[in-house]
């Protein structure tokens, strides 16, 4: 076989395999879904504006809010490509027709024009008559009847292929009617971006004139914070010692005359939990579903992300977060992200109530809850209701605290939670 027809094989066999751009359903179906969004924080916005004394959230808020427009701007841009490059295939194959119809109209054409000037009977008959034998005379009838039948095929040829340029020129006019729709409708986001952007400056300035009294408010949130961390983590450790004092006692139970007292306390004072088969398989299905897993609220955007970041207005103040901080609405619960068992429902201040469930060797906390609906002990599934998330009087806000560790080792709850 020769080497291009093996490399011309081996690029259709190899070409499905590579990823394929997404489709106009597609980005149309993602373009709704940012739209949606959009719409969310714009709802939350209002209601932060008209409870909260303090603005700096409605500027996270706000800074969302643009991301997601910006988003929406270069969805429709790569729809609009799109539509630009099935615009020029589909030109192409006009211009083709095109000129297929003219070849084919000339010579049809000529072989009318060559029908005309033999079109008597007698003419006819005289080319049958005249052959030399029965046999010449017998391929002279085929050859008449092979011509007739295609100077018809071709006057079909004609009509499909017209028939085909009428309705490429339909589909080719539709599509620079979409085209122009979505290229307004690009701009129409890019004034209103605009005008997001010019909010977002007067809710920063309006933030810049108490600049001392915020950034006093940053600083006692992140000591308390740091305290709440601090407080976790001990709840943490009982946790794991809780359960592998659980676990040497089951084995020593299983096996009383082969454990020995020193690997009965290796057990016991391990700073990991030693799984058992149970807990690896809970764990490994945990782990599996990482970036899958439901949010811990029904709706809610995220108002501060995981790990250090500079303060959205003050860059000069790191913010830290050992989970992420969710707003949802008034009255919103809180609900389990996977499977697992209830090990803490405990009070982290006095108005914060934090429940903790493990999954193996995994834990998911969620804080800031004013009333719950679980007791430690009990098994829990997939978004299950935990409890009530509590409002801030003051500020009007209903935030959630997500955590999400491996032991006492905390993971961003960005790479586990679907699309955060």
């Amino acid at each position: 076989m020769p080497r291009f027809l093996l490399f011309f094989l081996f690029f259709c066999l190899a070409t499905p395999m590579w990823s394929q751009p997404p489709t106009q359903e597609q980005l149309e179906e993602r373009k709704a879904k940012i739209q949606l969004e959009i719409q969310e924080k714009e709802q939350l916005l209002q209601s932060m504006k008209s409870k909260e004394k303090s603005v700096v959230s409605q500027l996270m808020i706000q800074q969302e809010k643009i991301g997601l427009k910006e988003k929406l701007i270069k969805t429709t841009e790569k729809q609009t490509k799109l539509l630009s490059n099935d615009i020029y295939v589909n030109q192409l194959k006009i211009n083709q027709l095109n000129r297929d119809l003219d070849e084919l109209r000339k010579d049809y054409a000529e072989m009318i024009l060559k029908s005309y000037k033999s079109r008597s009977e007698q003419s006819r008959a005289m080319f049958l008559l005249s052959s030399q034998n029965f046999l010449q005379a017998y391929k002279r009838a085929q050859y008449m009847k092979q011509y007739a039948s295609y100077r018809k095929m071709q006057g079909e040829e004609i009509k499909g292929k017209s028939k085909q340029l009428e309705d490429y020129n339909v589909k080719i006019g539709a599509q620079k009617s979409d085209k122009e729709k979505l290229i307004a409708e690009n701009e129409k986001e890019r004034q209103s971006l605009e005008k997001e952007r010019q909010e977002q400056e007067k809710i920063a300035n309006q933030i810049k004139k108490d600049k001392g009294k915020i950034a006093a408010e940053i600083k006692k949130k992140q000591q308390e914070t740091k305290k709440i961390d601090a407080q976790i983590q001990k709840l943490i450790r009982e946790a794991i010692a809780a359960a592998n004092k659980k676990t040497a006692a089951a084995k020593v139970k299983a096996n009383p005359k082969t454990t020995t007292a020193a690997e009965t306390k290796a057990v016991e004072s391990s700073a990991k939990i030693v799984l058992t088969p149970e807990g690896q398989l809970i764990a490994n299905n945990f782990r599996a579903n990482k970036g899958k897993l439901p949010w811990p609220v029904e709706k809610g955007v995220v108002t501060l992300p995981y790990g250090d970041q500079p303060h959205p207005v003050y860059k000069t103040l790191t913010v830290h977060n050992s989970g992420v901080e969710i707003t949802t609405e008034n009255g919103a619960s809180a609900r389990a992200v996977f499977g697992g068992e209830v090990t803490k429902v405990i009070k982290l201040s006095p108005l914060n109530i934090a429940v903790f469930i493990q999954h193996g060797d995994f834990f998911t906390v969620y804080q800031n809850l004013s009333s719950v609906n679980v007791s430690v002990g009990d098994k829990v599934s997939t978004k299950e209701t935990l409890g009530k998330i509590r409002t801030n009087g003051d500020t009007g806000k209903t935030i959630l605290k997500f955590l999400i560790l491996q032991n006492t080792t905390y993971n961003n709850p960005a790479s586990w939670l679907y699309n955060m």
